[in-house]
């Protein structure tokens, strides 16, 4: 129990990482940064491969293309939503916004694949997640108050960075359940290898994406300086970095944590993304949260442990 609590905090401090990295370079565009992260992370999953190259030649083609939808989904329009959102509205709105991911994945299970996981009694399920949206409130009240404060404040831009982070929480809510979907189907499969041929299939779609968006950089005289931008060690560092430590490391740990913990005790545990990405976003303001803050977070971690303790009751199925 307790070095897997120790991987789960492991996962949860590197997938942080992730909602910092845009704030780091604001002067690139979040589409760039979700290419080069994808591509470093390819890259990484070739020699992975190599190790795994048994188990990946009994893929067919149709799980190859499975892959591909998870690589493209999963990470590429994730992580592009995500960027956006965080250097439109910074990072701890998107942050709470993502951190629901323990209780909208149960949720879309309960309307997707109750009749095999069971169902989670919606009247058990209502106060936890008015909870978990006031806490949500709390924190982007005292957003919208630094927004007021600031007399160059966009509101219009920050409401679009809300929008993306929902749409990077759509994409995060649909791949875990497809992934699954797929592991369930496929039980002699090794989870390793699946997650290597996620990487290598992210590989080409982020060189073609990386390569299109040079291309049109060049064809439209856009003064930003490609391949690597005005800060190339910092760009090339950085996209090193969340592709090894956030999209391999933390997934490693995560997959050790799984397997130590109870799955339950696992789901509750992703709160420690949120809570990394929180507190590396006020160590790099330079300032502690507000009160308000504070209570957001609160409510919003009581919320999704109140949640992942409800229990899905089976359904009946009628002959």
């Amino acid at each position: 129990m307790l070095s897997g609590v120790a991987f789960a905090l492991a996962a949860g401090m590197m997938w942080g990482l992730v909602f910092v990295g845009p704030l780091l370079i604001p002067e690139y565009p979040a589409s760039l940064q979700s290419y080069g992260r994808y591509l470093c992370f390819g890259l990484i999953a070739l020699p992975l491969g190599w190790i795994d190259r048994a188990e990946l030649r009994r893929l067919e083609r149709a799980d190859w293309l499975e892959a591909l939808k998870l690589a493209m989904v999963g990470n590429l329009i994730y992580y592009l939503c995500l960027a956006s959102a965080i250097q439109r509205a910074g990072t701890p709105l998107p942050a709470m916004i993502i951190g629901t991911l323990p209780v909208l994945i149960p949720i879309c299970s309960n309307l997707l694949n109750h009749r095999r996981d069971g169902r989670l009694p919606w009247a058990k399920l209502a106060p936890s997640l008015g909870v978990i949206l006031a806490g949500i409130a709390c924190v982007n009240q005292v957003e919208l108050t630094a927004l007021a404060d600031n007399p160059n404040a966009d509101y219009r831009r920050y409401a679009g960075g809300a929008l993306l982070a929902v749409v990077a929480l759509g994409c995060w809510t649909w791949y875990p359940i497809r992934n699954a979907n797929w592991l369930r189907h496929h039980q002699g499969r090794k989870p390793r290898a699946w997650a290597t041929a996620q990487g290598l299939a992210t590989l080409p779609l982020a060189f073609v994406a990386y390569a299109v968006y040079w291309s049109w950089s060049a064809a439209t005289d856009d003064p930003f300086a490609m391949p690597f931008g005005p800060r190339p060690m910092a760009f090339i560092g950085l996209m090193a970095a969340t592709g090894l430590l956030a999209s391999w490391v933390g997934t490693l740990c995560w997959n050790e944590a799984s397997q130590r913990l109870p799955t339950v005790v696992a789901g509750q545990l992703i709160v420690f993304e949120t809570l990394s990405a929180l507190l590396y976003a006020y160590l790099l303001r330079g300032q502690w949260p507000e009160p308000l803050t504070f209570v957001g977070i609160g409510l919003l971690l009581i919320g999704v442990l109140w949640a992942v303790r409800i229990k899905p009751e089976p359904c009946e199925i009628a002959h």
